[in-house]
């Protein structure tokens, strides 16, 4: 966002004195707070909340399209084609060179897949789309999985699990709770179920920027990590293994992350508003 934008937005809505009293309280319990711009104001959360709306309207068409046969060339397709109908831009085209509008992850890929006209979907695959909106400057985040055809038990499972992961992550994503209450709560139930979950890589602030404090970690201990204070906006996006938790970096084009035991990975993402009463999701 432009900083004279930023600026006046910041001197017309101001953090809520009594949000601030309360980090002021929890600054002296030593608790690490966010810096009061990743507290979105009033103006900010309106434009993060309709990226958000066509983010989820771009992730409905391609549910409606996907299939065994198309490419994933032709997922990039429809989501630069939607997107560009809503008057957006796909944030990951060009991001760092990240050559394509949307990551498409198969299988043993948990995340950054690159769309190719190569790689078609396959009777029993499943796959994550993540895309990334900017409307009017503001961003908005999501990922799905889509099962394809005829999809094994296993398969399946770990899809539906995972889905209850990211449930279990926005429970405890209150106001005032700490990110590590999201990390415990998501691992808790992924080891419960004889799942293992993804540490390198987790969810992240968003609304300004593609990716903004805090770090979201799905592995954590409770009452620890950066206070939620209400006006943050954040991805939920638990990564969550079959196999062993260890993932690899494609060597050849350096995005792709794989399993690194082979094993199939399952991914489900939010953005979510903290609120001063719970959490609203803006984008799945």
């Amino acid at each position: 966002m432009d900083e004279l934008l930023w600026e006046k937005i910041d001197r017309e809505q101001p953090v809520a004195p009594h949000i601030l009293a309360k980090m002021e309280e929890m600054r002296k319990k030593r608790m690490i707070l966010p810096e009061l711009k990743y507290i979105k104001r009033p103006a900010m959360i309106e434009g993060i909340r309709k990226a958000g709306e066509v983010n989820t309207a771009v992730l409905d068409e391609v549910g409606k399209h996907i299939r065994a046969g198309m490419t994933t060339q032709e997922i990039d397709d429809i989501v630069a084609d939607c997107t560009a109908k809503h008057g957006a831009i796909c944030a990951p085209l060009h991001f760092e060179g990240y050559p394509k509008s949307v990551c498409t992850s198969i299988n043993n890929v948990v995340c950054h897949g690159i769309p190719s006209r190569l790689r078609k979907l396959h009777d029993g695959d499943i796959i994550n789309v993540d895309c990334t909106t900017i409307l009017d400057g503001y961003y908005a985040d999501a990922s799905r999985m889509f099962l394809i055809g005829n999809v094994s038990e296993e398969r399946k499972r770990l899809v539906e699990e995972t889905k209850k992961c990211l449930e279990a992550g926005l429970a405890a994503a209150q106001p005032w709770a700490t990110v590590g209450d999201i990390g415990y709560a998501v691992s808790k139930y992924a080891h419960s179920k004889g799942y293992s979950v993804v540490r390198e890589l987790g969810g992240h602030g968003v609304g300004l920027e593609f990716h903004e404090d805090p770090f979201v970690a799905h592995i954590g201990k409770r009452g620890t990590g950066m206070v939620l204070v209400p006006g943050m906006v954040f991805t939920i996006e638990p990564m969550i293994n079959m196999g062993k938790a260890g993932v690899m970096i494609d060597p050849y084009d350096d995005w792709t992350i794989y399993t690194k035991d082979g094993s199939d990975s399952a991914q489900w993402e939010y953005t979510i508003l903290i609120t001063e009463t719970g959490n609203e999701i803006l984008t799945y």
